[in-house]
């Protein structure tokens, strides 16, 4: 059930990402990149320091599929989507410590200081919103504890350029990649999809962190299914940033 961490309702602008999530429904999960959920949890839950019984809150969060792995550590999370195609998935097959709500990134339907550490993993919340990104952290740190903790993830702007793909076209102005694919749904029908996805580098990542009140405590070149506190370098398609927001 949802809890006291939960606020008020609120209007939902459209998103351009909500009639791609309707179409994709469960077929989401088969796509490579959500393969990994297990590791990528197991490692956030020893860099966090998450115990059972902690109040997390997933942004972002799609079909739920890292919100139900915390879950089943026993660990309170709350899962914060857009896409309300994206809420029914989630909430069928939830485990008993994970709930969920429809919501905006950039006003999170939650109270503030209600959790001991947010994430935004897999542009699910962060990097999908091009101009309005920057509205992402700032709400995530207000939803913690003073001294709790954030994870995000975002895609390298170095490996971006590196590997450009025929099907990009990379915004050199705006750092974001404008992707021209397909998507399919479970009948295996194709749908033509324009993706466009903020990259970001390092400094930048620091510098939107410092602007929300967030020291960086580790900041690392990662791939869906491979976290580890490995240093920064090209190769690698995300970053994976943890902080920790201030005491007060």
């Amino acid at each position: 059930m949802l809890g006291p961490e939960l606020g008020g309702g609120q209007g939902l602008s459209p998103h351009w990402f909500e009639p791609l999530a309707e179409f994709m429904g469960p077929a989401y999960l088969r796509y490579s990149f959500t393969k990994g959920t297990e590791q990528e949890v197991a490692f956030l839950v020893d860099v966090l320091g998450l115990r059972p019984g902690d109040r997390v809150l997933d942004v972002g969060c799609g079909p739920g599929r890292h919100a139900h792995a915390l879950g089943r550590r026993g660990i309170n999370v709350v899962g914060v989507d857009i896409s309300e195609a994206f809420m029914r998935l989630a909430r069928a097959g939830a485990p008993e410590h994970a709930a969920f709500a429809r919501g905006d990134a950039r006003r999170l339907p939650v109270r503030p200081a209600a959790f001991v550490a947010a994430i935004s993993l897999c542009q699910g919340g962060f990097g999908l919103l091009d101009a309005d990104d920057h509205l992402v952290l700032p709400a995530m740190a207000a939803a913690v504890r003073p001294g709790g903790r954030l994870a995000i993830s975002a895609f390298s702007s170095y490996f971006a350029v590196r590997h450009l793909e025929d099907t990009d076209d990379f915004d050199a102005a705006a750092g974001v990649n404008h992707e021209h694919t397909e998507v399919r749904n479970e009948a295996g029908e194709r749908r033509p999809a324009e993706l466009s996805t903020s990259c970001f580098t390092p400094r930048e990542l620091r510098l939107l962190l410092a602007v929300a009140g967030v020291q960086v405590d580790g900041l690392w070149s990662v791939a869906p299914g491979e976290y580890a506190a490995r240093a920064p370098d090209l190769d690698h398609p995300e970053w994976l940033v943890v902080g920790t927001t201030a005491r007060g």
